[in-house]
């Protein structure tokens, strides 16, 4: 609360005023058999109030508790919501799988070297997949240069009188040999994806080992 400059005297008595109601509140908590607390909140019009109890209709909101001198002993907190419980259920999860992460770390790795030597093995394993694939999408080109050949002399694509039909079996297999190179090309750009994920995720590990070294966190193995 504020008060004019110019009125110092009724600065001083509201005030003075203040001081006497919480004291009556306080004195009042005290003597309804409340014993030596009482409690303070604030209504939805931004009004303080004191009392033995809290309403209701107050409950889910902060207050504060006051011993009869009028001294914050405590806070009762509002309680949380939905929103705010699956949030704190999420940080929960997320400390007890890094907690998890961390005992794997020390217990798994003695040095960062350990660490790249793994990523290293897992790199070699796919760019052996990697490889492999190349060599399938290249067959598969090869086999569709030849049947785009083959179909090209057939009706519709060839201008000679005597062509004949374009098989069934053949615009069938052009269909499938096509599918497949498109889906092998795929599985090439998943495998760019994964090789960038597994670099980042052994960085991931090689960085908080180092941190939990450097800083002597060493969790017990099963906490």
């Amino acid at each position: 609360m504020t008060f004019p400059r110019s009125s110092p005297r009724l600065a001083t008595a509201l005030a003075s005023g203040c001081a006497c109601l919480l004291g009556a509140a306080l004195a009042n908590a005290a003597s309804s058999g409340s014993g030596s607390i009482a409690y303070r909140w604030v209504d939805e019009k931004g009004i303080v109030h004191y009392g033995d109890h809290i309403p209701q209709e107050y409950a889910q909101h902060e207050s504060v508790i006051l011993n009869r001198q009028g001294v914050e002993i405590g806070r009762l907190a509002a309680p949380k919501s939905v929103i705010e419980l699956q949030e704190e259920a999420r940080r929960t999860r997320e400390l007890q799988q890094q907690q998890q992460r961390d005992n794997f770390l020390l217990a798994t790795y003695a040095s960062v070297k350990d660490i790249e030597q793994l990523r290293d093995q897992r790199l070699q394993q796919l760019r052996g997949q990697r490889i492999a694939a190349d060599q399938y999408v290249a067959s598969l080109h090869e086999r569709l240069l030849g049947l785009q050949a083959r179909a090209m002399s057939c009706r519709p694509y060839s201008s000679e009188p005597r062509a004949p039909r374009m098989s069934d079996d053949l615009a069938e297999d052009l269909v499938h040999t096509l599918n497949e190179v498109r889906t092998q090309r795929n599985t090439l750009a998943a495998k760019d994806q994964e090789e960038t994920r597994i670099r980042a995720q052994f960085q991931a590990d090689i960085d908080r080992f180092q941190q939990l070294r450097a800083a002597g966190d060493a969790p017990r193995t099963g906490q």
